[in-house]
């Protein structure tokens, strides 16, 4: 592209690029599409079916028994509302949130989106500034970079009038401007998210296991369907009677009551407001949630992998101590002098903090820092000579030749200060100034070393704690960087690892089980390129861990996009968090505890309610099946079990489901629920069946009393279930389990109520017989229970 000049676009060539649609905007999802949350809760298999059945029941008159459409059509409208609300909560911050950037137009600078920059606008950049789409330089005063969000590595880089400057780099030193050359989806960070998003939405074992029984359902909905039908025909005297007096009718709503009844229709609605309250929730602490499974990711997380720089540190240095090494008048002015010259870079102006200007100096001559030598100096008029900032070794290339006082030889000096994690400069001065060939041919005149100078990178505040909190916890902590092994190990014992030396990445093996092997037995990894980070991902869920990976850098997008959560920090580049499944909005490292809570609460509270909505589908499938076999009347209308479902399942559950829960995760959610719910289930079928069969067919007590004493039945065993899985009581739970008891005797005492359900309670022997297979069917529930917990604890210890 052609140079614009160094007064920017006009405002017509801005428009006209705009107008083309060469700008930087750039679609990073924050949460799903409303159409997804619509499609999600609306347009599914068993929506489907229970609409067709309330749609029959109307139809037929049957208004009081399509309750359960109702409540689907309301529980969905929930989900739906649910997840917008928390769409628009996450929108909103991801809003607020959006970068800025400085551009030229017109030959006036101004701050905009970093959406509406156009191809070809002329950036402009200062210190502190990340820039905004890939460029070109166009005109530079000290200008240097820091492209550790790309690459890795931390040390900045010099860039020259011409070279190229990449999205997500950031300006640490000097100022200058930039043509932007690619953009939107075109420029380097982008093109990571673009590559990254093509890989499949997270893993959760909630909607996988969950996903599995609706699968089991769907297939057995239809046999059993016609099953429970010809049976119910069969009691209404066979097809063509039932046909020719209008029995088919009943027949249809006692079929459609164990059929809605076999749907865990509640479970998927319940998991979807849990997902929706927690990433709320989650919200309301700076945590974006950008998919709403991620809730429930970190209480499954047992290996968490940390990017050094930006997660552990704020990828800043700061000044540590002055080592004096002569005495040589004003040297302390001159390192301030450094720290406040108006080209500083970051290392200079970390120096600057400890040691503020006292007095003004005049500069004579001076050589910028550059990247390449690593030291920059300066003849003052005040301080007669020649100063010199910089690396030890660049300095002073024969340090181990150059004796210092009390500590051997520089090199010694300066050894002994980078073994502890210190980043060492030295102050060297000399009595020759600069002159204009020292400065044109960027030489030195011989001096000698004043003093060393360390500096130590800006740990958060917040990290040790994270990291005792995560060792607590059970969770493997790695620590990978693109810094050397020993900076990154320094800094991971600083923050109370127990680590030894950091393990060199370039020596790691390329074969992914030889990597795991490694990665069990090692925990802080440097120079690791961005491949690598992928890889070693892979590698630990090739072992069956369940990784974690935080970053804030476009190297580390892929790596994140393939672990089971990745984390994103704020200050971290646009494709880091387009494809995080959380971005912590602040920066703090101290959420990550948080949203750990957050997610064993809900996984927790789901596969406890998910044990009552089970038991229920497992009875009802038997009923169904025994009924069918038995040809048997089916033992309740809709509007019964639309009572009991909602005493004794629904209701509960939304309340359960919200309620704290710091239960450690272990996996086989799926398996635990059906553990306790298959022999439930199957004890309350056999008892309605009992029941039936008994008080029905040998006793022939009418079909209203045994209805109604089967909805009791149902209801106590119910309530009983509720108990055990709220185990231990709280004050709340016994609030909600003593609500619905008192629903349940509500419904049978007042008249219109129990007239609506057609509750006519059994007398003499059928009432009798209701109370013992209520009390068998409780003690033998207990039982499972405890059989249950007995296993669990044998099989998972």
């Amino acid at each position: 592209m052609d140079a614009v000049t160094l007064d920017g676009l006009s405002s017509a060539e801005v428009a006209e690029r705009t107008a083309a649609g060469a700008t930087n905007a750039f679609e990073a999802s924050t949460s799903r599409t409303w159409w997804n949350i619509v499609r999600a809760n609306v347009f599914t298999l068993f929506n489907g079916i229970v609409i067709a059945c309330f749609a029959v029941l109307m139809l037929l008159g049957h208004w009081q028994d399509a309750l359960f459409g109702f409540a689907a059509i309301f529980n969905t409208l929930i989900g739906c509302y649910q997840e917008i609300r928390a769409k628009i909560a996450l929108d909103r911050l991801a809003l607020l949130h959006a970068p800025r950037t400085l551009v030229r137009r017109d030959g006036a600078d101004a701050e905009i989106a970093q959406g509406e920059v156009v191809i070809d606008d002329l950036l402009v950049l200062r210190a502190g500034d990340q820039v905004a789409a890939d460029a070109v330089v166009r005109s530079e005063r000290g200008l240097q970079v820091d492209e550790s969000l790309l690459t890795g590595e931390s040390d900045p880089v010099d860039k020259r009038t011409g070279d190229e400057l990449l999205s997500g780099s950031i300006v640490v030193g000097g100022a200058g401007t930039a043509q932007a050359t690619r953009v939107g989806a075109d420029s380097y960070a982008n093109s990571f998210a673009q590559e990254a998003r093509s890989f499949s939405m997270m893993r959760s074992e909630l909607k996988r296991g969950i996903d599995r029984v609706l699968t089991w359902v769907g297939w057995a909905i239809g046999p059993v369907a016609l099953l429970v039908t010809n049976s119910q025909v069969q009691v209404e005297g066979g097809w063509r009677v039932a046909i020719e007096t209008g029995g088919w009718r009943d027949a249809a709503v006692s079929s459609i009551a164990i059929i809605i009844a076999m749907i865990p229709l509640g479970l998927v609605l319940m998991t979807s407001i849990a997902f929706a309250v927690g990433a709320a929730r989650l919200a309301s602490q700076q945590v974006l949630v950008q998919e709403l499974p991620a809730v429930e990711g970190l209480a499954r997380v047992d290996v968490i992998c940390l990017d050094k720089t930006g997660t552990l540190t704020f990828g800043e240095i700061t000044f540590d101590a002055d080592h004096p090494l002569d005495e040589v008048p004003g040297w302390r002015d001159a390192l301030a002098w450094f720290g406040a010259a108006p080209d500083a870079n970051a290392t200079a102006r970390s120096i600057g903090v400890g040691h503020p200007v006292t007095r003004e100096l005049t500069e004579e001559h001076s050589i910028p820092f550059s990247s390449a030598r690593k030291w920059s100096a300066v003849s003052l008029a005040e301080l007669p000579g020649t100063w010199v900032l910089g690396a030890p070794g660049l300095v002073f290339p024969a340090a181990a030749r150059i004796t210092v006082s009390g500590a051997g030889s520089l090199a010694d000096a300066v050894r002994e200060l980078s073994s502890q994690g210190k980043r060492t400069l030295v102050l060297a001065y000399g009595e020759t100034p600069l002159d204009e060939a020292d400065v044109e041919g960027e030489r030195l005149p011989p001096v000698a070393p004043v003093a060393l100078v360390t500096l130590v990178e800006q740990v958060r505040p917040d990290a040790a704690q994270t990291l005792a909190y995560f060792a607590e916890q059970g969770v493997t902590v790695k620590v990978i960087s693109g810094d050397s092994p020993d900076t990154v190990a320094t800094i991971a014992r600083r923050l109370g690892l127990e680590v030894d030396a950091g393990i060199d990445a370039q020596t790691l093996p390329g074969d992914v089980d030889a990597l795991a092997e490694v990665l069990e037995t090692h925990s802080v990894f440097g120079r690791v390129a961005p491949d690598q980070k992928k890889a070693m991902v892979a590698a630990l869920q090739s072992r069956g861990h369940v990784v974690a990976m935080t970053g804030d850098g476009v190297n580390d997008a892929l790596a994140i996009k393939n672990a089971d959560i990745g984390i994103a920090m704020e200050s971290g580049s646009a494709a880091t968090k387009a494809v995080a499944r959380l971005v912590l909005l602040d920066g703090k490292f101290s959420h990550l505890p948080g949203v750990v809570a957050e997610g064993r609460r809900v996984t927790a509270n789901i596969e406890r309610v998910s044990m009552l909505f089970l038991t229920k589908t497992t009875y009802a499938t038997a009923i169904a099946l025994l009924f069918g076999v038995l040809l048997l009347p089916i033992p309740f209308l809709p509007r019964q079990l639309s009572l009991t479902d909602g005493l004794t399942i629904g209701i509960p559950a939304f309340f359960l489901a919200l309620l704290p829960n710091a239960q450690r995760y272990v996996p086989g959610f799926l398996r635990r629920s059906l553990s306790f719910a298959i022999p439930a289930g199957v004890i309350i079928g056999l008892a309605i069946t009992a029941y039936s069969r008994i008080a029905g067919e040998e006793w022939n007590v009418p079909l209203e009393m045994v209805r109604t004493g089967s909805t009791l039945i149902i209801a106590f065993l119910g309530l009983w279930l509720l108990v055990l899985i709220a185990l231990p009581f709280t004050w709340i739970k016994g609030a909600i389990v003593g609500a619905m008891v008192i629903g349940l005797g509500l419904a049978l005492a007042i008249p219109f109520v129990a007239d609506f359900f057609q509750m006519t309670p059994p007398t003499g022997d059928a009432l009798s017989l209701m109370w013992w297979i209520s009390a068998v069917g409780i003690v033998l529930i207990g039982i499972a229970r405890a059989i249950q917990l007995m296993w669990l604890r044998r099989t998972e210890a």
